[in-house]
């Protein structure tokens, strides 16, 4: 089970948001790229970075950011970033910059001929963010609900050959109030290819909980607030995990 930490960006700075709203974030530190190397010193294997700036305006905001982090860890550990990435310049351009794979949210939902697109030109590097309440999609930034399905999308994706899929529970991110083991499940057994979890990882016994999902196809987690405000220590939980898994 693959832990990994989040660095959300905005303007410039590392936050973390409750339930993805802009109005609500907690300013963790002023140096993203410091914060990168303190998780690569803590043991993490890949970096989680949100543009959350791109995300509502639908192209990237912190590509400054973005690129200092790539340079300072980049060589070390694979970093994946999200966040306004929405035509194919765009995702070569940051994988020119060096990262190891691209997330497609909102554009993957609203253009999927476009996802279609990027799947055929960057094999092995895109991969599809889906976030969603109650088993609907949400969009831009979570702002808008869709009536598309979660497991729908993910079948349909799945046959364009992404590379993995990171489903979000939008109602528990940020929130402290453990990860969605059921939805999560749900997916993994209907797809294929690898889920990585995301959103409400508060404690050691939501870490003990994926494991124990591992071999249904959940093979990593994001870790946002809890390793932020000390509730979960990322090096003693990425050990456990190591120890559990299959």
């Amino acid at each position: 089970m693959l832990l990994i930490p989040a660095i959300d960006l905005k303007d410039g700075h590392c936050v973390r948001l409750r339930q993805g709203d802009m109005s609500d974030a907690t300013l963790f530190s002023e140096d993203p790229v410091e914060m990168a190397r303190h998780w690569l010193a803590q043991g993490a294997r890949r970096l989680h970075l949100v543009d959350l700036n791109g995300a509502v305006a639908g192209r990237p905001k912190n590509e400054g950011a973005v690129k200092a982090i790539i340079k300072a860890v980049g060589a070390e550990i694979p970093v994946q970033l999200g966040g306004g990435i929405r035509d194919l310049d765009t995702i070569e351009r940051v994988l020119d910059d060096g990262l190891a794979y691209v997330i497609i949210g909102t554009a993957a939902v609203k253009n999927p001929g476009f996802l279609h697109d990027a799947c055929g030109a960057f094999p092995g590097q895109i991969i599809v963010g889906l976030d969603a309440k109650d088993g609907k999609v949400a969009t831009d930034g979570w702002s808008k609900m869709t009536r598309h399905e979660v497991i729908d999308l993910a079948r349909k994706f799945e046959d364009y050959g992404v590379e993995a899929l990171i489903y979000t529970d939008i109602g528990r991110d940020g929130m402290l109030s453990g990860i969605n083991i059921a939805a999560t499940v749900k997916l993994a057994q209907s797809v294929s290819i690898p889920i990585i979890a995301s959103g409400g990882l508060a404690s050691m016994q939501d870490v003990e909980a994926l494991c124990a999902i591992e071999e249904e196809g959940v093979d990593g987690v994001i870790c946002g607030r809890a390793i932020y405000t000390g509730d979960l220590d990322f090096r003693t939980a990425q050990d456990k995990a190591d120890a559990l898994s299959p």
